[in-house]
């Protein structure tokens, strides 16, 4: 038989078991194509460190010795399986345990996520390992030198602790340079081997602060993938939203196992994940903590597709009838305000709250529909148009939503004239691309591009036009960028109306 671990689940498997066997015999979260991440056994060399890993109910978070190790080091060991004994809004306690160090009776200074050692009546039988949730002053009946490090990743983690949450774990954290045999794969066909580590994906816990940031991080893994398209040695990133707009909400550190997004500058949008600990920046707000699965971000190369689980998981009910969002919204236990066309066919085009930490926080969300005949399905010519479809999917944030808006701007005989209600700023130049040749199809989407004064203007034409594109303008002024699938949904639609575009493969 073989030991091995698949995320953190022990296992022993028969000799000769492949990847695919492990996989299945866990019942590990796993989607197919995506790379698998491997640490062979016997590869770490043991080293002094400052960092440990402390696993709880509530999930997983890191600290660093900072003070004097001398109480950590003879102590550390009695204090897995511990409770959280109490709270108060400042600080948490776990224990008590049995030590001998000296309490003072004075108040003292702490700062947010400070670790300590506090007693209970000042009596070091009722010792209790603390965190700071909040910058205050107390007396905790700790000795002389009590801070003996900080929380530097998995704060989220610390905040959410309460009465009753355990400590099942304390572990050092064995600095990556020391872990040599490690590898990546999508082989299923791989054979096992004694003492690997397994990981199939990780997971990612949203900050509550960060809703617009969390919402952009939502939409990039909406399919339970994260690209890495940029690798270093302090990061991989995903640049499938690179361009897209995000406000600043959230300062911290960008420590190891931190998402963060981009707001400003080059690479606005794009999405880091952390593999080592770097200060914060005044244009990278935190959205997010990696929770399980670091391991797998540090073994992948470029080009690796990774999977991913969110915590929560996104709340988007656009494109959405109102009964399959009822039912979706009560298994998370979240109430549905109806507006607007309530009917059977209804399509929810807007809700409010726009993200899923804002309709948490609420307990609900409302959503307004509209009558099915507004919804417009499109398929994308994704090989012919790809720079002008990208303009296309930004202005109506298609690429972060199911569906998006697009107002009729004018309409003559069988000719239909949008123009999109986000400014597109960024897009300073439509280049041609996929000029028509010799004629327009019915349906067929077109877009001005700036060889005309209207560049940027988008157009439907219910018939065949043999000399002018789907906006009015001659073939070399038009890039061809789709095809609506029914295009007589169009027709009656007058300027000043709204319909809703959807993407259809």
């Amino acid at each position: 038989m073989v030991s091995i671990e698949v995320n953190g689940q022990e296992l022993e498997v028969k000799d000769g078991s492949s990847l695919k066997d492990a996989i299945e015999i866990s019942k590990a979260f796993y989607i197919p194509g995506t790379t698998i991440g491997i640490l062979k056994a016997g590869t770490k060399k043991e080293e002094t460190t400052s960092e440990y890993k402390i696993l709880t109910t509530k999930g997983e978070f890191k600290i660093e010795l900072t003070g004097s190790s001398i109480l950590w080091d003879r102590f550390n060991q009695t204090l897995s399986s511990l409770r959280a004994h109490w709270e108060t809004g400042n600080s948490i306690a776990f224990g008590p345990v049995e030590t001998d160090i000296v309490p003072e009776r004075m108040e003292k200074k702490y700062n947010r996520f400070d670790v300590f050692f506090g007693t209970g009546g000042y009596d070091a039988k009722n010792t209790y390992l603390m965190f700071a949730k909040d910058k205050h002053i107390s007396d905790y009946g700790s000795p002389r030198d009590e801070v003996v490090g900080k929380v530097i990743s998995g704060k989220n983690i610390v905040m959410q602790l309460k009465q009753g949450d355990m400590m099942l774990k304390i572990e050092p954290v064995i600095k990556w340079e020391t872990l040599l045999d490690k590898a990546s794969t999508v082989d299923l066909a791989a054979r096992l081997e004694d003492g690997m580590k397994i990981f199939t994906y990780f997971k990612i816990d949203m900050v509550n602060e960060a809703p617009e940031g969390s919402e952009h991080l939502l939409a990039l893994i909406r399919k339970k993938t994260f690209s890495v398209d940029t690798f270093s040695n302090s990061f991989v990133s995903d640049d499938t939203l690179k361009g897209e707009g995000c406000q600043y909400e959230h300062w911290d550190a960008r420590s190891e196992g931190s998402v963060v997004v981009r707001t400003d500058g080059l690479g606005n949008g794009r999405i880091y994940i952390y593999k080592e600990d770097r200060t914060s920046s005044p244009v990278h707000s935190v959205v997010g903590h990696i929770s399980q699965g670091i391991e797998l971000v540090k073994v992948v190369s470029k080009g690796s597709k990774l999977a991913v689980i969110s915590n929560p998981e996104r709340v988007m009910i656009l494109g959405m009838s109102f009964s399959d969002a009822e039912k979706m919204l009560g298994e998370k236990g979240l109430k549905l305000e109806k507006r607007g066309y309530t009917g059977e066919d209804a399509v929810i085009v807007e809700q409010e709250p726009d993200t899923t930490i804002g309709i948490i926080s609420e307990g609900g969300v409302t959503g307004l529909g509209v009558k099915s005949d507004k919804i417009i399905d499109v398929r994308f010519y994704y090989d012919l148009a790809p720079i002008t479809l990208d303009f296309f999917r930004h202005s109506l944030r298609l690429k972060d939503r199911p569906l998006g808006p697009l107002p009729v701007y004018y309409t003559y005989e069988n000719t239909f004239l949008f123009r999109s209600a986000k400014e597109a700023e960024a897009y300073k130049e439509i280049n041609p691309e996929n000029v028509p040749k010799t004629k327009v199809a019915a349906g067929e989407i077109g877009v001005t591009n700036q060889a005309a004064k209207r560049y940027g203007m988008i157009g439907v034409r219910l018939t065949d036009d043999a000399k002018y594109g789907p906006t009015g303008e001659k073939f070399e002024c038009t890039n061809i960028i789709g095809k609506v699938i029914e295009p007589h949904r169009l027709k009656g639609i007058k300027p000043g109306d709204v319909v809703y575009i959807r993407e259809v493969s």
